[in-house]
């Protein structure tokens, strides 16, 4: 399979050229365009727990695969929300975690799931008590609210990160999440309720905007809405 990410930035695509016989397995409606040659069909990937699973972690229920079954085919897809899209090679060393939203298509071979966080985690974390896991070999490609910046940590090294910026990160990476001051009261009053402590060695990918502080801007512009609600 060969692609090319279009329009890198706010408003990008994947052009993806399908051999024969090759498939491509995307979110719910991901597909912008393609070929006559190829189908597309809807799946829960994993079966219904692990499709209720991803709608937990903040994902669809359905996959699309798409398969080019009668002759080499164009595929084009894109996310719902502006951003950038990455592509990502896994060589089957190890799993990626991805945030809710964050997981746009993969390779055939490629297997997706849930993996829970344990509670404390996943109450702090603002990403719920699930998130995506991607393992076995292939490309995965992700999505961001805003553009990726990828943080590369030595062996030993920490970062604080906020979590709503997070977008992925391989899973041999030791994380934990605490308040983001150690007083409750300047945690809340400085707007930065958690966040993430990584440890090196490897590499955070991030996100250069916050989903949920641009909800609450919007929302000063809806009648009747007010920011927190």
């Amino acid at each position: 399979m060969d692609y090319k990410i279009l329009y890198p930035g706010a408003f990008p695509i994947i052009e993806m050229q399908l051999q024969k016989g090759e498939s491509i397995k995307a979110e719910a409606d991901a597909m912008v365009a393609m070929s006559s040659t190829v189908d597309v069909m809807g799946s829960v990937h994993g079966g219904i727990m692990q499709g209720i699973a991803r709608m937990l972690a903040g994902e669809k229920f359905f996959f699309q695969t798409l398969t080019a079954n009668r002759g080499p085919g164009t595929v084009l897809l894109a996310p719902s929300i502006p951003g950038d899209i990455i592509d990502i090679k896994l060589d089957g060393t190890y799993n990626l975690i991805v945030q809710k939203d964050g997981f746009l298509a993969g390779t055939q071979d490629l297997q997706v799931s849930t993996k829970m966080q344990n509670l404390m985690q996943g109450f702090f974390s603002g990403e719920g008590f699930f998130v995506v896991k991607v393992s076995g070999y292939g490309k995965v490609f992700v999505n961001s609210y805003g553009g990726i910046h990828a943080i590369n940590l030595d062996a030993g090294e920490e970062f604080i990160i906020d979590n709503h910026h997070l977008v992925a990160w391989p899973d041999y990476m030791d994380y934990k999440i605490e308040r983001a001051s150690s007083s409750w009261i300047h945690t809340f009053t400085s707007g930065e309720i958690a966040v993430c402590r990584f440890r090196g060695p490897g590499t955070v990918l991030i996100q250069t905007r916050n989903p949920g502080g641009f909800g609450n801007w919007i929302k000063k512009f809806i009648p009747g809405g007010r920011p927190g609600a």
